[in-house]
């Protein structure tokens, strides 16, 4: 388990990047062109606020780069769609994105990477021409929500996962972590409920599932709205500490739920590094650095956060996101 300290380190990076600007107005005494990047998250969560702060923090070192972050309005692949139409006919020289949903977007992505630098970030699209992929490694990520849940379940017992998207790349490979790090054990997922990234179709799962699997040991929420939707379901069927809830993601009622106790942990990812790590490293390729995105993946490592640790984690949160508080 992280100690305090560095769980507290992982966000004061940020900090580093206030002071660190690097003089890029010229390479040899010839004017340098200003870089215009583009980043386009997925939802106006908190996560995705902690993103743009890191990439704010790769423009200020990088110097010369415009960078215009955007959210869509409704968390689908739609709306992103229309967004990176319009980036392009804006001319920006580079895109990273987080895709909803990947495997219907993958034509779409595609007849973008053939116009400007496409890299995908937090969610991969592997199938597209994206030239890399910069975010966590999923199964990794659910290899240790594994050692979680048998933290959580040490009986074992029933279980069962929510998730927006099943078939998208991020889900799938978290999923997989999970069943690889749950074998051998005693616990058994049993349902899978998919929930379009809607929190009312994921709450309504998770009520469901406790209404049809009363011997239920514990539920896992794959997405960062999941956790509160599965901690609302449980604490309104008077299930709180007896069905053991584990998720991915900081969402400040998941973070809420585990210092109360009735979520037993969730594995949280860096979106601070996912941010200003895309954004200096698309910055420096496009100025002729191309080992910046080379192999074709990126990876940054995620954390456990139990009631141990939570505090320490909350306190980072609100230091990176409201300091002077």
């Amino acid at each position: 388990m992280k100690k305090t300290s560095a769980l507290i380190l992982v966000f004061c990076a940020a900090t580093l990047f206030q002071g660190c600007n690097r003089n890029n107005e010229t390479t040899n005494g010839v004017a340098q062109k200003e870089l215009r990047l583009a980043f386009v998250g997925s939802s106006s969560d908190d996560y995705w606020s902690i993103v743009r702060l890191g990439c704010d923090g790769a423009v200020r070192q990088l110097g010369d780069v415009d960078l215009d972050f955007r959210t869509p309005t409704a968390r689908t692949a739609a709306a992103q769609q229309e967004i990176l139409s319009e980036l392009v006919a804006r001319g920006v020289d580079g895109i990273a994105i987080s895709p909803i949903d990947a495997e219907n977007q993958t034509d779409f992505l595609n007849s973008i990477a053939g116009k400007v630098l496409l890299v995908c970030a937090d969610s991969d699209a592997e199938k597209s021409k994206r030239v890399c992929y910069i975010g966590t490694d999923n199964v990794a990520a659910g290899t240790q929500l594994a050692d979680l849940l048998k933290a959580a379940l040490p009986q074992g017992g029933k279980i069962i996962l929510l998730v927006g998207y099943p078939s998208a790349q991020n889900a799938r490979e978290r999923i997989e972590g999970i069943t690889n790090g749950l074998a051998g054990s005693s616990i058994r997922i049993i349902d899978t409920l998919a929930d379009d990234t809607k929190s009312t179709l994921a709450l309504k799962n998770a009520q469901d599932a406790l209404a049809k699997y009363p011997d239920l040991a514990g539920m896992v929420g794959l997405y960062s709205y999941d956790g509160p939707a599965i901690l609302t379901a449980v604490r309104g069927a008077g299930k709180a500490g007896q069905v053991k809830i584990v998720c991915f993601d900081a969402d400040s009622d998941t973070l809420a739920g585990i210092a109360a106790g009735d979520i037993y942990g969730t594995i949280v990812q860096k979106p601070f590094s996912i941010g200003r790590e895309t954004i200096f490293r698309m910055g420096e390729y496009l100025r002729g650095d191309k080992t910046q995105l080379a192999g074709g993946k990126i990876f940054i490592t995620t954390h456990a956060v139990t009631r141990d640790n939570v505090a320490a984690y909350q306190a980072s949160l609100k230091a990176l996101l409201r300091p002077g508080e």
